[in-house]
């Protein structure tokens, strides 16, 4: 008499794989399991988040089951297609699910209280304190003193931060960070950095009286929001008038490229906008804003910087642009040069408006005045082109009806 198993019609596994990410990022940084070992999990749900050079891709569960077993850390490299995890499915795994689900938990005798060491809010703490433990406070390992009474470092290696403490001849006691950066930071410390060693970097600047333009948005603010659902902003005025000189001013619009030896001009307009993100500032793009209205503009921008800071941006949004726009006026910037975002030419700046006095038909008047900048490569942009990019600018802002013509 033969015994037939129907465990294998019960019971099967699901690797869960690495997914196909965009076509020049082929490996990234397992950051974080957001699922357990023995969670239940359904279809599509977000088991594993891997950060990117530039954007954080989702690892997703192709049906639902039991996560049975993690077959990487976190922390781990890893590329296109590799397991990452493994998913038990089918009747076992749903009976399993529901016997655990069902199964109360044993009762446990309430004992005494421990209280947790806390951490001091205080970085600095005050001389009569004694000098807390590193290795109660910060996890890493105890501090060996020397006989001079100096703390050497304090460090745990599988730990991504750790923690130093050095303590001075009775006086108060001091404490460094470190953390391990992140794929994000490196690939902009690089970006930056190329930036800086291979353009001829110049900046020149203008000042714009913002009087007509505070005066213009403060007119059509309430029925742009009501009619469109926006809220007019500065942006999508900048990012059009700056769109517009652009077209004038075609090297403005442009990119160089000394080993081929070739320029390249173009005859549509897309802006990458800067937009700070938990993980730092990242510039999703704009794309033919030629043909935008400054309403459309201001929907897009507000759509991708609400995308940035959820950190769904994908890198379709990313890729691209042809000069790049930035606003640290929001922080309550007066002036800035900023870095190129190369392979770009230029970089258009906007600050924060601020009363100044100016002279206004030769009287003194007290004006809502912005500082505007742009950085160019010099190799490929003269200053006149940049002087002609700002002084464009300035003029659609001091009579925004232009831009309307």
């Amino acid at each position: 008499m033969r015994c037939f198993s129907t465990r294998h019609a019960l019971l099967a596994d699901v690797i869960i794989k690495v997914p196909q990410m965009a076509e020049s990022i082929n490996e990234g940084t397992l950051s974080t399991f957001l699922k357990q070992v023995g969670e239940r999990i359904e279809a599509d749900d977000e088991v594993a988040s891997i950060e990117t050079d530039k954007i954080d891709v989702a690892v997703t569960a192709p049906e639902g089951g039991i996560l049975r077993e993690l077959l990487v850390e976190e922390g781990d490299v890893v590329t296109v297609g590799q397991p990452v995890a493994r998913l038990e499915t089918g009747d076992e795994a749903e009976r399993a699910s529901s016997e655990t689900a069902q199964t109360p938990k044993p009762f446990k005798e309430d004992g005494p209280a421990t209280s947790a060491p806390e951490m001091a809010s205080n970085p600095i703490a005050p001389s009569q304190a004694q000098a807390p433990s590193t290795s109660q406070e910060f996890h890493a390992p105890p501090e060996a003193q020397t006989s001079e009474g100096t703390t050497k470092q304090a460090t745990q290696s599988d730990n991504a931060t750790n923690y130093h403490a050095a303590v001075s001849h009775g006086g108060p006691s001091r404490f460094e960070r470190e953390e391990k950066m992140s794929r994000m930071r490196k690939t902009i410390a690089t970006r930056l950095k190329q930036s800086q060693n291979t353009c001829a970097s110049l900046t020149t600047m203008q000042e714009v009286d913002m009087t007509a333009l505070i005066a213009w948005r403060a007119k059509y603010k309430e029925e742009v929001a009501e009619k469109y659902g926006v809220r007019l902003g500065y942006m999508g005025a900048f990012t059009k008038a700056a769109t517009l000189a652009a077209q004038e001013v075609p090297q403005m619009n442009a990119s160089i490229d000394t080993d081929r030896e070739v320029v390249t001009y173009r005859d549509y307009v897309d802006v990458s906008i800067a937009v700070s993100s938990p993980k730092g500032l990242i510039t999703p793009v704009v794309r033919n804003t030629e043909s935008a209205t400054i309403v459309q503009l201001e929907r897009e921008i507000a759509a991708l910087a609400q995308k940035a800071r959820e950190g769904k941006l994908t890198m379709e949004d990313l890729q691209g642009g042809n000069f790049s726009i930035s606003n640290p006026g929001i922080f309550g910037s007066m002036f800035g040069t900023p870095l190129i975002n190369y392979p770009q030419a230029a970089v258009f700046n906007m600050n924060s408006i601020m009363q100044r006095p100016v002279a206004v038909d030769g009287k003194l008047e007290i004006r809502p005045m912005m500082y505007i900048t742009v950085t160019y490569d010099h190799r490929l942009i003269d200053g006149r082109e940049a002087v002609t990019f700002l002084n464009i600018v300035k003029k659609y802002i001091q009579d925004p009806s232009r831009m309307l013509l």
